[in-house]
């Protein structure tokens, strides 16, 4: 392999892409340009020989031709995110567990599907459940073994097991780009350099000056042991691993093949895709990291078939994730999306909200994407909401009645609120009005937040209009509903920038939402769509959320246009409604 100049190849990459620029994340997330490196690089006899040579690089093989999904349990999936360390506490020791989840599920889902009164998930990502150095699980230290926390791997069995008897699937956090330095794997390689498990990272013999794509920050870390540098993208307690030595693709094989088969989960949320293969500057997005993934793809398809994958790139818009299809994971989180269902909800403005929808579903193939609108990454949503239920009902509307397979954080139901540091947007579940919550009967890991005793699942479970409520009804139309669950979308015109309406269809399901973000009424307001392929006909409309003010107008479409229509006289202020087309 030819050793080049570390400056002339960055100038190279400079002149032909620019390099990548980007927000800060927290430490654990994973924060958005793509760019492809040259395919040759020159030979230059100066270069210093104590920089990071690369080994060959991975070779782009085909890209696939587009293909729909598999029918299977995520078209019509809402997934529910779960930080275990703070769902609920089965054994009084302060930090949340599996058994706890266990002991919650009938919360989640009855598994009776006749019932309204849980809150009718069918799907849960867990945070990372290996055991972790860290608090939240994101530095692995065995990728085998249950986080000590929260049980062991015949509890995760259980919990698999139960879930199951309830309609639910189960996925996991897989954290494949990064170890914890107390890995076995990254002890062994710091104190040997002639260990086998040394090629499994990324040294370099002299600090390399470059810095990373989060805010100029340090990407080369210090041996505490000789005169030599790791890399870690993330922190120094977070190395990279080298994914271009193939034992560590065979390792990353064999943990998925470990979770499918063994311990029973459905699929797989990759934590921090984005930076899985760098290229010296070039520290995401690469085409070697598109490569893997496809590969990665290949292999759960030939050895793991019907395992579903979602991957986390942060940042995550139509522009950004587009290298990442067609052949590579299966769904995507889309952050555009996220951030302007709830920039619309502050704003009393429906415009970027509609463009952001609207370029995700004609962007991103087969609705393989995935909307929210936080993660345990950002402050929540009921924070940035100011507390307002009524927006927040808003944005649990929009969520749910949009193309794509929305993800919940847990909380965000009853409306927890939370502004980082990141512990404290991971706070205690709000169970009851007793002391911490009534998440343990010991002392919390993290305090709750200080609202839980008018904040909780107790009390909003008696109220028929709290937020809790709402999204129960929601998500059990969007599961039940076809349209909903994964229906073409056709935007419709509205006068004035406060209403977002569309229709949702799903072969002869069709369902009207509409939803006015203002803090005013609506004056009166039409709708309007041509070119559409909506059924002629005349249709009159049924409710299936939200009251109306007065009866809906019967809706006639003629050639697939509607002209003019007007539901009815106006819309309050924060409100929206699902209305169900019928003959």
């Amino acid at each position: 392999m030819h050793r080049i100049s570390l400056f002339l190849l960055t100038a190279i990459l400079l002149a032909a892409c620019g390099l990548p620029t980007a927000t800060v994340p927290s430490p654990v997330a994973s924060p958005p340009t793509a760019a492809t490196p040259t395919n040759t690089r020159p030979p230059t006899p100066t270069r210093d020989p104590r920089l990071p040579t690369l080994p060959p690089r991975i070779t782009p093989g085909p890209t696939a031709t587009p293909f729909p999904l598999a029918t299977g349990w995520w078209d019509s999936a809402v997934c529910y995110e779960i930080f275990v360390r703070s769902f609920y506490d089965s054994d009084g020791d302060g930090n949340g567990d599996l058994n706890g989840i266990i002991a919650k599920l009938d919360y989640l889902n009855d598994g009776d599907p006749t019932t309204t009164t849980d809150l009718g998930i069918n799907c849960i990502w867990l945070m990372p459940v290996a055991e972790a150095a860290s608090y939240h699980g994101y530095d692995t230290i065995d990728y085998y073994t249950v986080e000590r926390d929260y049980g062991t791997n015949d509890d995760f069995k259980r919990l698999v097991a139960e879930a199951d008897k309830r309609g639910i699937k189960i996925i996991i956090d897989l954290v494949l780009n990064h170890t914890s330095t107390q890995h076995p794997w990254f002890q062994a390689a710091l104190r040997d350099p002639t260990s086998p498990y040394r090629d499994r990272y990324l040294w370099s013999a002299i600090d390399p000056g470059y810095r990373g794509p989060f805010g100029n920050n340090v990407v080369w870390h210090k041996s505490p042991f000789r005169d030599e540098y790791y890399y870690g993208v993330f922190w120094s307690g977070m190395p990279d691993l080298n994914y271009r030595n193939p034992e560590v693709t065979a390792e990353a094989y064999n943990i998925a093949r470990f979770w499918v088969e063994e311990m029973g989960v459905a699929g797989f949320r990759l934590d921090a895709i984005k930076h899985l293969i760098e290229y010296y500057t070039l520290q995401e997005d690469t085409a070697e990291t598109f490569e893997w993934l496809r590969n990665f793809r290949r292999f759960l398809e030939r050895e793991l078939p019907g395992t579903f994958t979602v991957g986390e790139v942060f940042n995550g818009n139509p522009r950004t994730l587009a290298p990442y299809y067609p052949d590579q994971l299966d769904y995507y989180f889309e952050f555009e999306v996220a951030k302007q269902i709830v920039g619309a909800a502050n704003t009393g403005l429906s415009k970027l909200f509609m463009r952001a929808v609207q370029d995700a579903y004609t962007q991103l193939p087969y609705q393989r994407w995935a909307p929210f609108l936080t993660n345990h990454d950002q402050n929540r949503v009921m924070s940035t909401l100011g507390d307002d239920v009524a927006k927040a009902k808003l944005t649990a509307l929009a969520l749910l009645t949009i193309p794509g397979l929305p993800f919940i954080y847990y909380g965000e139901e009853i409306g927890m609120v939370g502004v980082k540091p990141d512990e404290r947007i991971r706070t205690p579940m709000q169970w009851t009005k007793e002391e911490f919550g009534g998440f343990t009967s010991g002392f919390p890991w993290q305090l709750p937040q200080p609202d839980y005793p008018v904040k909780n699942v107790m009390l909003q479970d008696e109220d028929p209009d709290s937020l809790l409520n709402a999204y129960r009804q929601l998500i059990h139309l969007h599961i039940n509903t076809p349209a909903l669950a994964h229906g073409d979308l056709i935007p419709l015109q509205a006068k004035g920038d406060d209403v977002a309406a569309y229709i949702r269809r799903s072969g002869d399901d069709l369902v009207l939402v509409i939803i006015n973000f203002d803090v005013t009424p609506t004056e009166p307001f039409t709708l309007t769509v041509s070119g559409s392929d909506l059924p002629t006909g005349t249709y009159r409309l049924r409710p299936l959320y939200g009251t109306p003010p007065t009866a809906p107008t019967p809706l006639t479409i003629s050639d697939g246009a509607i002209t003019d229509y007007q539901p009815f006289s106006e819309i309050p202020a924060q409100t929206g409604y699902i209305l169900k087309l019928e003959r």
